[in-house]
């Protein structure tokens, strides 16, 4: 099965309005699978969430995080049970902290890259230094408050570089939530997992891996095997989307030199691609534009 995550969340315990409460209940409203409190800077939340959910049965999964907050960029932990000190956080070596909370089991990635830094935002943008991504788990591709062109599609166009070259770097997204908002076509991340199994366990199989899906309701599912890449279009059912025949969607498959454009029926042969071996797999409704981008698939190695 699928299992649809919310991955960026905050709390009056940091800057948001909502409360622990309110924000599961946002959560049980939308029938969301499992979701993170990634609050800044603090993990008290963690036990309040908890005991919420362990007191009341309640029918999602819960992933501990935090967001750092830094002048220089915000750095999302998933898994992230402990809090991990960061007050001498060096901006020309930021690996210092990834590899900190990864020693105390957290997948680390980058929080909205591109998002307006000094002088509307301090901090927010991400200036630091990262020589070395092996470092790095994943990168939140789509913030979905963010702007489309201006923030996200760097965002997007980033990991696509950065898994092109060899890194082996998941893509995530977030609503960022701080408030009451509507996750009607928005973006949320998909992993695969078993009904009944530990989701931060999938979680993180799926982060290491790079099996993670970013769509706002189809994934786009492919499989190389003889030689060829054949696609089929899975309906998740998430609220606000409608399922489309799968006649309406076109497929891009990317690799550092080529891209090809497809329907979900084209079977494709990976010797198109000669010598490269990375695709991503992209899912359109109608036209190849951002706007109509609903679904960045796992990579595919041909």
């Amino acid at each position: 099965m699928f299992k649809r995550l919310e991955l960026h969340n905050h709390t009056t315990e940091s800057d948001a309005s909502i409360t622990c409460r309110e924000l599961v209940d946002l959560m049980l409203d939308d029938h969301v699978d499992a979701f993170a409190l990634t609050d800044h800077n603090t993990i008290s939340g963690h036990v309040k969430i908890e005991k919420l959910l362990k007191e009341n049965l309640l029918p999602v999964q819960f992933i501990p995080g935090m967001e750092y907050t830094t002048y220089y960029g915000h750095i999302l932990c998933l898994n992230l049970r402990e809090y991990v000190p960061w007050e001498n956080i060096n901006k020309h070596k930021p690996e210092l902290l990834f590899n900190a909370a990864r020693e105390k089991g957290a997948l680390v990635g980058i929080a909205h890259p591109f998002s307006y830094g000094w002088p509307f935002a301090q901090g927010c943008r991400f200036v630091m230094t990262m020589k070395d991504y092996s470092c790095c788990d994943f990168i939140e591709i789509f913030n979905n408050p963010e702007t489309l062109h201006e923030v996200n599609e760097q965002a997007l166009n980033l990991w696509e570089s950065l898994v092109l070259s060899g890194e082996k770097l998941a893509a995530s997204c977030g609503m960022d939530l701080h408030g009451r908002e509507s996750f009607k076509n928005q973006y949320a991340t998909f992993i695969e997992g078993r009904k009944g199994g530990d989701v931060c366990n999938e979680l993180s199989d799926s982060i290491h891996t790079q099996r993670t899906w970013v769509s706002k309701g189809p994934l786009l599912l492919a499989k190389v095997k003889d030689g060829t890449i054949r696609f089929s279009v899975r309906q998740t059912q998430k609220n606000g989307y409608p399922s489309l025949p799968e006649n309406e969607y076109i497929i891009t498959l990317t690799s550092a030199r080529k891209e090809i454009t497809c329907r979900a029926k084209d079977i494709i042969s990976s010797g198109e691609f000669g010598s490269d071996r990375i695709l991503i797999p992209k899912l359109y409704e109608g036209e190849k534009t951002l706007e109509n981008l609903v679904c960045v698939s796992p990579i595919l190695r041909s």
